[in-house]
């Protein structure tokens, strides 16, 4: 009878350090793992397996959201549905690119920084997109076809660039100064979301009187808003593993709490978008600015294009750079040791 071998599961003190995660003490996949490994790893658990089920059962939703939208609406021929279209492709590339960053990190130190490249380009992509979508249906009437709507594509573009590759610099102090790492990776996230969002955040909280946008999809947008919050504050804080160290290895801790608070909050998010879109439709199409190519499909393959390359160019250190002095013909992880610690 053929019989399936999973791979072995190990502790904080057996794999280098550039594998530990906060408050996660058991769990961790062979730093050396093999592809076959990876993936044989989804299907047993270790610290990893729900981040990566988190965001890979969700993208088949948001695919199927986009074919609706392609095949139904027949997006292709209405260029209003553009920066939909272009927002639910980034829904369902960022999932993408998370659960397999998280499924092939464990195969050395240099491919778990390059997979998590791509996750951060992806997640500077769905910026875009809600940035995109945002212009296109969310803007308070007061707004649009002002200065900063005009301004507002441009600039997400040019927050897209800045923060991937922030967000790609952070790996690189990250075993010396891992909090300073911490840091620039939180700035990286929250600051192009709040920028997108200054236009949601006049409109539900600030604006008062006429031309205010007050409608019945603003409470899609008060729950993807809190959402939102709730997640950055996951992600910064490592609640509640930090509480209780080892408890939360395998379930509940708050990279898999971050993934399905993230997802719901994408979830809310589209909602509200296509909503908006449908209720403002008439009125958008007569004073807001015209949705063309360039700032819907054209600037989201600026982005995609431009991220790729900065990725290119914090990959290619890694690739070039000396082998880590570790002893490729070991099957596991040795014991504590100061110099299995050091990052590659």
């Amino acid at each position: 009878m053929l019989s399936l071998r999973l791979p072995r599961v190990f502790t904080i003190n057996q794999v280098p350090k550039v594998f530990h995660e906060d408050s996660i003490i058991s769990g961790y996949r062979h730093p050396r793992s093999s592809a076959t490994d990876c993936i044989l790893s989804l299907f047993q658990l270790t610290n990893e397996t729900l981040n990566i089920w988190t965001h890979f059962l969700p993208t088949w939703y948001f695919l199927w959201k986009l074919v609706s939208v392609v095949l139904i609406q027949t997006a292709w021929q209405d260029s209003f549905t553009w920066p939909l279209l272009t927002f639910l492709l980034s829904c369902c590339i960022y999932p993408l690119a998370s659960s397999c960053a998280h499924t092939f990190s464990s195969m050395s130190a240099r491919a778990r920084h390059i997979c998590f490249f791509f996750d951060y380009g992806a997640l500077s992509f769905y910026s875009l997109g809600s940035a995109i979508s945002y212009s296109a249906y969310v803007f308070p009437d007061k707004w649009v076809n002002g200065v900063f709507h005009q301004c507002y594509v441009p600039i997400a573009v040019f927050n897209t660039v800045i923060c991937t590759s922030i967000a790609c610099y952070s790996r690189f102090p990250e075993c010396q100064s891992p909090k300073f790492s911490k840091y620039l990776r939180v700035f990286a996230f929250a600051y192009p979301y709040l920028f997108d969002n200054i236009p949601l955040f006049y409109r539900v909280f600030l604006c008062v009187g006429e031309g205010c946008t007050d409608n019945d999809t603003n409470i899609l947008h008060y729950y993807h808003i809190a959402l939102a919050l709730l997640t950055g504050f996951l992600f910064a804080t490592h609640l509640p593993e930090r509480l209780a160290p080892g408890s939360f290895d395998y379930i509940g801790h708050s990279h898999q709490l971050f993934h399905v608070c993230g997802i719901l909050g994408t979830h809310f998010q589209m909602r509200a978008i296509e909503q908006d879109m449908v209720t403002r439709r008439p009125w958008l199409l007569e004073h807001s600015i015209p949705i063309t190519s360039s700032h819907s499909v054209g600037a989201a393959l600026f982005c995609v294009v431009v991220n790729l390359i900065i990725i290119l160019l914090y990959s290619l250190p890694l690739l070039s750079a000396p082998a880590c002095q570790e002893k490729k013909h070991d099957k596991q992880p040795k014991k504590t040791s100061a110099k299995v610690g050091r990052c590659c």
